[in-house]
């Protein structure tokens, strides 16, 4: 053997030379023999591996590699090395193609792709993913999902029996030249991925070349065989036949440590050494396959446990063996479990098992009812912490839970009249246990309900308005107010006048935006349902008007807060606005004067003023105060962000203005989407009360100069109505009111009815409302009374005199209507014409100026204003006019005083030509 191989240890050359001594040589002899065998050498002890072995053992590492970031669920780093599996098995397509796919390949596959649908049905963990992993995940996803579809077959022979897989697979990596002596050996390997190393010929052969290789191994006649030859070839090895093996060893250990596989010592502690790694690496592939099979083949030997404080230990065992269960131990035990509350690492569901098993041992030693009160305050406090988050909302079960807690803490409060709980009581003044005096704890139930009644909010912000799931929780609410009642009821007998003021809020703000379709049928006298509904109704208490005004009055006279009272007073007036009530509304706002500081309350407030002043105009509109109506919602329609007012979504143009953390803010106030006015509806109403008011208002000051825009929106969609190139029938519904609005400026109230009117405003609009027939006549009466207006303001100066019989039959109205509209108009001076009682005629006077006269006019004024204007600045600039006149303040002047004098030539031309 060279002694370029030869890095044994001295003490085994030592032993060698001692047992034989080596003959000297000429140092260029040895040198020549050294060269010439060292290249024998390379040859016989080089181990050449197929090419099936070199790309198997690369798929293998990068295997490996996808299972540890899997592990450590690292998605960036399972999808780089997942591209390069792809790279590397595209390249041994053609030992794939002869050998067959290999099972540890497959096996991959159908694990990497049931472990990303684990990862993405699981919401949470999808959550807390960084944004890169996330990414990752998604693209991984997709790419497996594609991939997998051209070994379809072999993963589901797979799945149907992973076991037999995994034999074949371990076979499959089994050497062919593994022999009886190494039966420890081959038991490890069986349950690595693939042998890296292949086993090194025997001794026998070692320095041979055959075809077999190395298959006859582990017989003590070869030993022998291997010693002799030691010795015929051994030029560079010393030593007796009987320590050979150990020579051979000790000198090539390096090497065989990198290419070669022999039967070793088990004595030695390099052997040991050897054992114990391959011991480690046995266990770390059973505790991979327990993870990888859902621990079946493991034996349930590995469990997976929470970190965190190791709270959950303590529970099989919450107090000592012979402890006295007394109250002290128990308060003891409780702030034990307190401490742990927000530290990080503490397992919040584990804290809230501690707590129910304290209040069972609590109720099973009958410590009373003042601790078992002092745990369920606790409870209920602890399940509005595990979402530390104040943007999450409650998951469902815990909310049920919460909700039972609070329901049973109450059923302790209504049967126990011995238990007094407040803020005010101090801990060192708790009585706790069972004695004569009352029971004081010290907690508010108040603080719970309010709590409970944000989340309830939170959940339904939270949640898909357009699903199932929302009905679901929206029908929780009815829990809700219960418990709010109750509470109220509880508060009446125990609680301070400002605690049942805080309670009565909350009641009110559970009522004031719904309808009450019981007091509306009442109202109407419908008999329409069964004798068993009418009881049953009765029997369910009184209207939502009659609670609203008792809950809101007293607040009223007994709040000492102006913010409750403030939402008291909105939440009653949009009660009233919604059930037609407009006079009660309208005079209560008026007398609250919110309008003049509202300015200054907190949002909240301020997207609840806004709703009740968009349900204050609808309501006019309902009744016919048209104007009314319109001034109620000219405020929020003419902003363009009626949906950002009133608390119904957040505008996309503005995200800019807004970071991150105010976003979050915005969104927190949203409204539930079951509490929302129909946008579409406000926009309608409001439009068509601008065109009642607007069409009338152009026609009478069509030439004036002077003339307002009652509506700047109404104007704004007219002109984009005359910008469209095509003019077809109306689609949406502000197609529709321009359509109309155009009709009534040339007095055609039937086509302005029809466009208004029709089966696609009456299912997006009107219908919406609850005596939607009584609406709908109203809007035709208007529609008429206006259109006769806006007639005779246009064709005014073309009539002599006209007939009311003629006006009354052309848009349909009684003649005492026509005779008030007419008389109305005259009176203020918006008609110039007087009634001929006998012949019930209206007589026109040429009074009124001609169009072109008009246009004159309004001329000769802008002139006159010009003329004023110029005159001003000169006047402050001192002749320095700007612009041209600048080159020459001399000719400047004299140029702005000829100027001056044209215009004032010009006017009195226009004048003359007006007399």
């Amino acid at each position: 053997m060279s002694r370029f191989f030869a890095t044994g240890s001295d003490s085994e050359s030592e032993e060698s030379s001692s047992a034989d001594e080596i003959t000297p040589k000429a140092p260029g002899a040895t040198f020549k023999q050294s060269l010439l065998l060292s290249d024998d050498e390379e040859d016989t002890k080089r181990v050449v591996r197929s090419a099936k072995d070199k790309r198997f053992e690369e798929l293998t590492n990068l295997i490996k590699t996808i299972r540890n970031a899997m592990k450590i669920r690292d998605m960036s780093k399972c999808l780089e090395e997942f591209e390069q599996l792809c790279r590397a098995f595209l390249k041994s397509k053609n030992i794939v193609d002869k050998e067959g796919v290999p099972p540890f390949y497959i096996r991959l596959l159908a694990d990497l792709e049931d472990y990303l649908n684990q990862l993405w049905e699981d919401k949470e963990g999808k959550k807390k993913m960084n944004k890169n992993n996330a990414k990752a995940l998604s693209t991984l996803r997709q790419k497996i999902r594609k991939y997998n579809r051209d070994f379809e077959s072999e993963i589901a022979a797979y799945k149907e029996n992973p076991q037999e897989s995994a034999d074949e697979e371990e076979e499959e990596k089994e050497p062919e030249d593994s022999g009886s002596s190494s039966d420890s050996e081959g038991e490890v390997s069986s349950k690595s991925f693939l042998k890296k190393k292949p086993e090194a010929p025997s001794e026998a052969t070692k320095f041979l070349k055959s075809a077999k290789g190395s298959g006859d191994e582990s017989s003590s006649s070869d030993e022998d065989d291997d010693d002799d030859d030691d010795e015929d070839w051994g030029s560079d090895q010393s030593g007796s036949s009987g320590e050979t093996s150990d020579k051979e060893e000790g000198k090539t250990s390096s090497m065989s440590m990198l290419f070669l596989k022999k039967a070793q010592d088990t004595e030695k502690p390099g052997v040991r050494k050897e054992e114990r790694k391959k011991k480690l690496k046995q266990k770390e592939r059973i505790e991979e396959e327990a993870e990888e099979e859902g621990g079946e083949e493991a034996g349930g030997g590995w469990e997976k446990v929470k970190g965190g404080v190791p709270l959950v230990k303590e529970k099989p065992k919450m107090f000592a063996k012979g402890t006295e269960i007394n109250t002290a131990v128990v308060v003891k035990k409780l702030n034990e479990i307190l401490q742990a509350r927000g530290k990080k690492g503490t397992d919040r569901a584990a804290q809230i098992e501690l707590f129910h098993a304290l209040a069972a041992i609590a109720a099973e030693n009958n410590l009373g009812q003042g601790i078992l009160v002092k745990i369920k305050f606790n409870i209920i406090a602890s399940l509005y912490d595990y979402n530390p988050n104040l943007a999450a909302f409650m998951k469902p079960d815990m909310w049920k839970k919460c909700l039972d807690c609070i329901d049973e803490l109450l059923d302790i409060l209504f049967e126990h009249n011995n238990i007094f709980i407040g803020e005010n009581i101090a801990e060192d003044s708790e009585n706790l246990a069972v004695s004569d005096q009352p029971f004081r704890v010290r907690g508010c139930i108040l603080t719970l309900v309010e709590r409970m009644d944000e989340e309830f909010t939170k959940i339904m912000q939270n949640t898909d308005p357009h699903s199932q799931e929302y009905v679901d929780n929206l029908k929780d609410e009815g829990r809700v107010c219960g418990i709010v009642d109750r509470l109220l009821t509880y508060m009446e007998n125990k609680g301070s006048t400002e605690e049942i003021c805080r309670v009565y809020l909350r009641r009110i703000m559970h009522t004031y935006y719904k309808f009450d379709y019981k007091a509306h049928r009442r109202s109407l006298g419908l008999q329409g349902e069964t004798k068993s509904e009418q009881d049953q109704e009765e029997s369910e208490g009184e209207d939502s008007a009659v609670i609203m005004d008792r809950l809101c009055k007293f607040i009223y006279a007994k709040d000492r807060t102006d913010r409750i009272r403030t939402c008291a007073i909105l939440c009653h007036i949009y009660h009233h606005a919604l059930h037609s009530r407009w006079y009660q509304a309208r005079d209560l706002m008026l007398m609250s004067h919110l309008q003049d500081n509202i300015q200054h309350a907190d949002p909240p407030v301020q997207i609840l003023y806004n709703r009740t002043m968009v349900q204050l105009g609808i309501c006019a509109f309902r009744q016919g105060m048209i104007k009314d109506a319109h001034n109620a919602l000219l405020d929020i329609q003419s902003s363009g962000r009626a949906k950002e007012l009133l608390g119904q979504g957040l505008l996309m143009r503005n995200m800019q203005e807004r970071n991150a953390e105010q976003e979050k803010i915005e969104k927190r106030r949203q409204v539930p989407f079951h509490m929302h006015i129909n946008l579409e509806l406000l926009e309608c109403v409001y439009l068509v009360s601008a065109m009642l008011l607007e069409i009338p208002y152009m026609a009478a000051h069509e030439f004036d100069a002077r003339r307002r825009m009652i509506s700047k929106q109404f104007h704004h969609q007219l002109r984009v109505g005359e910008r469209q190139p095509l003019l077809g029938p109306p689609e949406s519904m502000r197609e529709h009111v321009v359509a109309a609005s155009k009709a009534m400026k040339m007095g055609d109230w039937r086509t302005c009815h029809s466009f208004i009117i029709n089966e696609k405003m009456n299912s997006k609009v009107w219908d919406l409302f609850p005596e939607a027939q009584r609406v709908r006549e109203m809007l035709v009466r208007k529609i008429q009374e206006e259109s006769l207006r806006t007639y005779l303001f246009t064709y005014s100066s073309v009539y002599d005199s006209i007939s009311m019989a003629t006006l009354s039959e052309m848009f349909e109205l009684e003649m005492p209507t026509v005779h008030s509209i007419i008389s109305k108009m005259i009176i203020n001076e918006e008609l110039m014409a007087s009634l001929d009682q006998p012949t019930q005629t209206v007589v026109m006077h040429r009074t009124e100026p001609t169009s072109l006269q008009n246009m004159a006019l309004q001329l000769a004024e802008k002139l006159g204003n010009l003329v004023e204007n110029n005159e001003r600045v000169f006047d402050l600039k001192q002749g320095v006019y700007g612009g041209y006149f600048n080159r020459d303040q001399k000719g400047g002047y004299q140029q702005k005083q000829s100027y001056q004098r044209g215009m004032l030539n010009f006017t009195e031309v226009v004048s003359c030509f007006i007399c």
